[in-house]
């Protein structure tokens, strides 16, 4: 018999968290699954990690060089027979009921995808410091379902909102199949949001259990710490992609919230060419890229108080931490590769 779900990690050096990773998968009430480890070209001890489970529910496969989370995560969605298809970052884990809750409400719901709230913990604490719905400010409290329209307008880049393109939904595998629905590979950063995009736009019915079952990790050595600028110029590439097609055009609703959130995008990225150069102490790079973008100036007068109080927290009242929250929810969309 099949398994009841596929949970496939992708891994790329993460040799200090992958352990907790799998055994947390294994350790679900759910017994009747399967843990496909994908790993992308590790050049730690990643692999050896991943081998030394001997559970008969684990599959290795091993990929020579580093080719990215969403082709590791596409290999994994070849191979998996669940289901259900629930994906897990190895520096992440679950709670113990996490995948048997969720696909109770699933099938209770008649959903194609279902999530649950995030608790956000930072590397070495022991608990978390809050969750996703908590940091929005939103009030949700019982499971409810996310539309197209609601689910962009509500995970603005650089805005406070719900964002949940960060969660980590259930994915029905046949819906999947039957819309040749894959993760896109030209996306090396943030594809959760996007691969739910393509779902809704095919009538996927999306729903939100607000009770948290996921541990979301913020960790030094992950994307959330590189440059934003190849993020951005990847999320402008997929929304314009999305805005052409013939589905969204017809829906005015959506096409509005596509047109701000890539509004979001440009004012962000013109933000940052200039303000990258700057911390490099490249003035003469970033006095041309103060020439080409002057929405720079707008930005940076919107984020300026916000800038003065962080570096206060930081440097005078000692709150190391400062940063670490303000970045959570808007420029940490990550993966592990």
């Amino acid at each position: 018999m099949n398994p009841k779900v596929s949970v496939i990690i992708p891994a790329y050096n993460t040799e200090a968290y992958i352990a907790k990773s799998i055994k947390s998968a294994l350790e679900q009430t759910l017994k009747n699954i399967e843990v496909i480890i994908v790993d992308d070209g590790s050049s730690d001890q990643t692999l050896e990690v991943a081998k030394s489970f001997t559970d008969q529910r684990v599959k290795v496969i091993v990929h020579q060089e580093n080719l990215g989370a969403s082709v590791a995560r596409n290999h994994a969605l070849r191979v998996a027979q669940g289901e259900w298809v629930a994906v897990l970052d190895s520096d992440d884990w679950y709670a113990p009921e996490r995948l048997e809750k969720l696909v109770l409400l699933a099938e209770k719901t008649n959903a194609d995808m279902i999530a649950d709230d995030l608790y956000l913990i930072k590397d070495g604490a022991m608990s978390p410091w809050s969750t996703l719905i908590q940091e929005s400010g939103e009030r949700i409290d019982e499971i409810i379902q996310i539309d197209i329209v609601y689910f962009v307008q509500t995970d603005v880049y650089g805005q406070p909102g719900l964002h949940f393109g960060l969660s980590k939904p259930l994915f029905k595998r046949e819906f999947l199949l039957n819309h040749s629905i894959k993760y896109d590979e030209d996306i090396t950063m943030g594809q959760d949001f996007w691969i739910d995009m393509k779902c809704l736009i095919k009538g996927a019915r999306f729903f939100i259990e607000p009770k948290p079952y996921y541990f979301y990790r913020s960790r030094p050595g992950s994307l959330v710490y590189q440059s934003p600028l190849p993020r951005l110029n990847q999320y402008c590439k997929a929304a314009n992609s999305f805005m052409q097609q013939e589905v969204v055009k017809k829906n005015p609703a959506l096409m509005q919230a596509l047109y701000n959130n890539l509004a979001a995008y440009n004012k962000n990225l013109a933000y940052f060419q200039v303000v990258i150069p700057i911390k490099q102490r490249k003035w003469l790079a970033a006095l041309t890229e103060i020439r080409k973008n002057p929405h720079f100036f707008f930005v940076f007068i919107s984020r300026f108080n916000n800038i003065i109080k962080r570096r206060i927290q930081y440097y005078i009242i000692g709150n190391k931490s400062v940063f670490d929250i303000s970045y959570n929810l808007h420029k940490k969309r990550k993966t592990p590769n």
